[in-house]
């Protein structure tokens, strides 16, 4: 009889115990992993930087506006960034796994964004089929609420002046200006997205409201100080190749600092290479990836829990997003030739700078707006004195490098420009006030942290 009852007692503890379904669980690393594949789709499809950073942008806010609901630390962007409201409420007693949602609103969001959505879509459903195994109807839930905030998300993206720029026309180049900015070598490309100071800002107030000191005027008067700033260029070039020089010869020789500084930072799409009669791209980190993957690396470091990895990349994606639209607006009305171009005309015709010119207008400097806005945002997330290891660019082969700070990456990220040979000083410095001033005014303004 006994032996009967424990029988029962057993199966219907194994019963109740089927029927009971665990929540699903997800961490921080859950979301970088989604990060990740956005970042490694996009270097694949090979985006500009200024397109990158609306890749990252936009997912980002969406996986946000799911833990911001409800919560008592983050505060929803609704009525923040410019024409975002309406974000579906939560009803906190339907079951939603908020983390879960927040990864599915920034999957679904990124998809409309990217070219290979078969390889986001692989991602993802691998996903779906583990979350569904664990708990169906907690899945069920929380993906019908991620799918509706991203619904939202991609409807504000929409309206944000992207689609029509793609039918706007060409740059114009008009080589015979002296100071005009022209295509450069070795693939003499079009300039890169000349309309996209029309872009919608989402903290701004308009792409031209930290206009930078202007570029300093053209001119071949070996007084000048437009000459003077060519010929700076030209001579740290001479002194890195020769240091480069001499440690081929010899081991003893070390590597210029500068030149390492140059390449680590490089972050060029747009690298191509030339054997034979053949010529394709050498795929690289953008600047935004580079500064999300330094995101990444804070977030590790301090073990941020998931509302706070997904707070880190949305502050710092909204900053890289606006430092573009303010630094390309700047771009394409100063319309600044390059280095390269000055100096191949007027003072030697064999000089190629150490790293491959971008296409696209020289002042400001991208590398110095983006990332000392980047700096600054992340600052006030981990703190001044934030000590880290940069191994963002281990992928692409590259050693890594060490900061006291993400304001002392951020100043060498700046100056590698001038290492590189592609920006003069003025774009360079004048680019680090124009990102600071992006920085310090979406601190100011934004309010995500209760």
């Amino acid at each position: 009889m006994k032996y009967k009852l424990y029988t029962i007692a057993a199966v219907c503890l194994l019963f109740i115990s089927c029927g009971k379904h665990e929540k699903i669980v997800v961490s921080a690393s859950d979301f970088r992993a989604a990060v990740d594949t956005v970042s490694e789709i996009m270097i694949h499809d090979i985006f500009s930087p200024p397109v990158a950073s609306r890749i990252y942008a936009y997912p980002n806010i969406a996986a946000y506006e799911v833990i911001a609901q409800n919560s008592k630390t983050y505060a929803s962007l609704q009525g923040q960034l410019n024409g975002l409201d309406s974000i579906p409420i939560l009803d906190s007693k339907a079951g939603v796994n908020q983390k879960l949602a927040a990864i599915i609103a920034h999957m679904e969001v990124s998809k409309q964004l990217i070219f290979s959505e078969d390889a986001l879509e692989k991602f993802r459903d691998s996903l779906y089929k583990k979350w569904e195994g664990e708990n169906s109807k907690e899945f069920e839930v929380s993906k019908e609420y991620g799918l509706k905030v991203a619904e939202r998300i991609k409807k504000w993206m929409g309206k944000d002046n992207y689609k029509q720029t793609r039918t706007l026309p060409k740059f114009s180049v008009f080589a015979s200006q002296p100071g005009r900015w022209q295509p450069t070598p070795p693939a003499y490309m079009d300039g890169v997205e000349p309309h996209w100071g029309e872009i919608r800002t989402m903290v701004l107030d308009s792409a031209s409201q930290f206009k930078p000191t202007p570029a300093i005027p053209f001119s071949l008067d070996k007084k000048s100080a437009y000459f003077k700033e060519v010929m700076e260029i030209y001579n740290i070039s001479l002194k890195i190749s020769e240091g480069l020089k001499k440690s081929e010869e010899s081991k003893s020789n070390p590597v210029p600092e500068e030149s390492k500084v140059a390449v680590f930072w490089d972050c060029n799409p747009y690298v191509t290479v030339s054997q034979g009669h053949m010529m394709f791209a050498k795929k690289k980190n953008t600047p935004d990836a580079h500064w999300i993957g330094i995101t990444k690396i804070a977030c590790v470091k301090t073990n941020a829990d998931f509302e706070k990895t997904v707070y880190a990349y949305t502050k710092t994606s909204i900053g890289i997003f606006e430092s573009f639209i303010s630094c390309w607006d700047e771009k394409y009305k100063s319309n600044m030739v390059r280095p390269e171009t000055v100096i191949n005309q007027n003072i030697d015709e064999n000089w190629k700078p150490l790293l491959q010119t971008p296409p696209f207008p020289e002042y400001t400097s991208g590398h110095s707006v983006v990332s000392t806005c980047s700096a600054a945002l992340l600052t006030t997330i981990f703190g001044d004195n934030f000590a880290f290891v940069d191994d963002s660019e281990i992928p692409f082969g590259l050693p890594t490098r060490k900061f006291s700070s993400f304001k002392a990456a951020a100043k060498e990220a700046a100056n590698s420009r001038m290492y590189g040979g592609i920006h003069y000083r003025a774009a360079v410095e004048n680019g680090v006030v124009q990102g600071q001033n992006i920085g310090d005014f979406i601190i100011s303004k934004l309010k995500m942290v209760k």
